[in-house]
């Protein structure tokens, strides 16, 4: 519930963020800069955020972390100058790279292992009907109230969720109070390596996953300049577009949901990753509303199938005590990936047609995503895959 309801306000906050500083700068470019802070601040924070992580009580940090980034959200109205929206922006991105790998690791703790597969089905649930509802709640709220109340109910969204999580169990005891120092870090960096030399194989399930991942946010960067100015849709059309991909998200995640015991981790990661780079694919080929429809709907219905079953393959394989550590150093590497796709495809599109771009992006992640079908369906690596009883990465 409480993740839920955060992730709700952030869809709200998400379209109102943007009007706001289109109304502020009346730059385009101004807006782009939105999309490059969160990766910005991750790099300048994921390298030493996580030692932290792992080295402190999850529950309190994951509520510290929201009621941080309910104020500094509620702030962002009384901004007249683009600069301090930035600011505040790039504290919020700190923030977040706190919340992530503890809110990973504390569920990871807190959901027995075979359950952990049911809720992440039913959080890919909820955070798709959010994309769906909380764009169309902030259209309304912005119709009949203004663009700052959109803001300030997603500030109250955090402190809403802060107090749920402090009804919840603490799954911690005597954690180790090290002072983070620069040998700490060398020390927590070396021990990501060791686990990831050794265990080759989940760190590059992960890593490669993470590739995908950011293959398609890159693609979603460009996404309002394709549909408007390749495809020539109305600012209506791509509004129904992006609904319909919340559509066949919430239905792809009540499938999940539904039918999450008979599906094995292994088919909801391979069909996952197969049918979401088909969507892609098939979006970067359309020429018109209803063939782009028709690619947003499978990418939206199956993304909830890749997702909940990496989710579940993460937290049966990385150890508790290094999750805060593991997913922030991948996550420096994710970063900078995400960086580069950006700006790559933005660059290549002032050169080539944009289509090029985004042919070229979609057959990079069909290509990533045979690779990953090829790992996750190696026989030799099907006890990675296995849901209940216990059993050892090191078989």
């Amino acid at each position: 519930m409480g993740l839920g309801i955060s992730t709700f306000g952030d869809f709200i906050y998400l379209v109102a963020i943007n009007i706001l500083v289109l109304q502020l700068t009346g730059s385009a470019a101004a807006v782009a800069g939105l999309w490059i802070i969160g990766p910005a601040a991750s790099l300048l924070t994921k390298f030493w955020s996580g030692s932290l992580v792992d080295r402190m009580n999850k529950r309190n940090l994951l509520i510290s972390t929201d009621i941080v980034r309910a104020l500094f959200i509620a702030l962002i109205p009384f901004c007249e100058s683009i600069l301090f929206i930035y600011m505040i922006l790039f504290f919020l991105s700190v923030s977040k790279a706190f919340f992530e790998p503890a809110s990973i690791a504390y569920i990871t703790g807190l959901i027995p292992e075979a359950e952990r597969k049911r809720f992440n089905s039913f959080r890919s649930l909820i955070t798709s009907s959010a994309f769906l509802v909380g764009p169309a709640v902030s259209g309304v709220l912005i119709l009949v109230s203004s663009v700052e109340a959109s803001i300030w109910i997603n500030s109250v969204s955090f402190l809403f969720s802060a107090a749920v999580l402090y009804l919840l169990p603490n799954v911690e005891a005597g954690l180790d109070r090290t002072k983070i120092t620069l040998a700490v870090l060398k020390e927590d960096w070396k021990v990501i390596y060791q686990f990831s030399y050794t265990h080759r194989y989940i760190a590059a399930v992960y890593f490669i996953s993470q590739f995908f991942m950011v293959a398609a946010l890159a693609m979603d960067a460009q996404e309002v300049v394709f549909t408007r100015q390749i495809l020539l849709l109305t600012e209506a059309e791509y509004g129904f577009l992006i609904s319909i991909t919340g559509i066949g998200s919430i239905a792809g995640a009540m499938v999940v949901s539904a039918v999450s015991a008979k599906l094995s981790v292994k088919l909801l990661m391979s069909s996952g990753f197969l049918l979401v780079s088909a969507g892609y694919l098939f979006y970067a080929f359309s020429f018109s509303f209803w063939t782009a429809a028709a690619g947003f709907i499978v990418l939206g219905f199956f993304n909830p199938f890749w997702g909940t079953g990496f989710m579940t393959f993460y937290q049966n394989n990385v150890p508790f005590d290094l999750m805060g550590r593991f997913t922030s150093l991948f996550g420096v590497l994710q970063s900078i990936l995400q960086i580069i796709f950006i700006m790559l495809i933005g660059f290549t599109g002032e050169l080539f047609p944009l289509r090029y771009s985004i042919i070229t992006a979609s057959l990079l992640m069909l290509f990533v995503a045979v690779i990953l079908i090829g790992l996750i369906n190696r026989p030799t690596k099907s006890f990675y895959y296995a849901e209940k009883g216990a059993k050892s990465i090191d078989q």
